[in-house]
């Protein structure tokens, strides 16, 4: 449901300096090709190797389910069907695998939120939506997919330094099509191992090396920020990314860790 358009995602000036602001506003005809970037360019899975090496074991992530009944109450019947849904799902996945976790979460949020531009949803040109407000509006651009989608896997126990919210490049239409900024979820099953890939432009989960589309900028997550290719970090995400740092404060009042 909605998977298959782009959003309206802005490149941070306190993060990338040098980027181009632009904005993704796609149409559903406009997919994502997995050969779209010329020969000599750096892939999804070469850049994000460097980042790999950093992902550890982190603590197992839970959730508030009074908190989030509470908090969904408060923003209406869709938002609080939505959150019933979703702690039904992360009851039946206890005791199944990451993998299985992920692709759980990964379809639900598919399924449930229906692309649109946050000019449209919020009435601003880039808007940062928590977990809740998503899924009470029932639409929601790449960063709300990939910010619902994060903190439902830190609910379901997947480790926080197993995930990667990450800016990318990507080139839309085709070898020389148009090459607009996006963000999607990386997940990394071990140190090292090749990320698979949650986005909002193509609905099943695919290694990195099957998304010769994007090109990474940077990635974040709530304990860390890092820019380019290498193991050195970029800062507080929280003190630089004004918008992750709100996201985060609504996200905790809506019971997500």
């Amino acid at each position: 449901m909605g998977t298959n358009q782009a959003c309206d995602v802005t490149f941070p000036a306190t993060v990338l300096p040098a980027a181009s602001p632009g904005t993704l506003c796609a149409r559903p005809a406009r997919r994502a090709s997995a050969r779209v970037l010329r020969a000599g360019r750096r892939t999804i899975v070469g850049v994000l190797a460097g980042i790999a090496l950093l992902v550890g074991m982190g603590a197992a992530r839970a959730f508030d389910v009074e908190a989030m009944l509470r908090a969904s109450q408060a923003r209406g019947a869709q938002a609080h069907a939505g959150a019933r849904a979703l702690q039904g799902l992360l009851a039946s996945l206890d005791g199944q695998d990451e993998s299985a976790r992920l692709v759980a979460i990964n379809q639900f949020f598919n399924r449930r939120i229906q692309f649109a531009p946050d000019t449209e949803v919020w009435g601003q040109i880039d808007y940062w939506a928590s977990p809740l407000e998503t899924l009470a509006q029932g639409r929601g651009d790449c960063e709300d997919y990939v910010i619902a989608k994060y903190y439902g896997l830190l609910a379901a126990g997947v480790p926080v330094a197993h995930l990667r919210l990450v800016y990318v490049r990507a080139t839309l239409g085709g070898p020389g099509g148009e090459v607009l900024p996006h963000m999607v979820l990386a997940h990394y099953a071990t140190p090292g191992a090749e990320p698979s890939i949650l986005d909002n432009l193509v609905g099943d989960i695919r290694p990195a090396s099957r998304r010769r589309d994007l090109e990474p900028v940077f990635s974040f997550n709530g304990d860390g920020l890092w820019q380019g290719v290498g193991a050195n970090r970029a800062g507080d995400p929280a003190a630089r990314l004004s918008r992750w740092r709100e996201v985060q404060v609504k996200a905790r009042a809506e019971g997500f860790d």
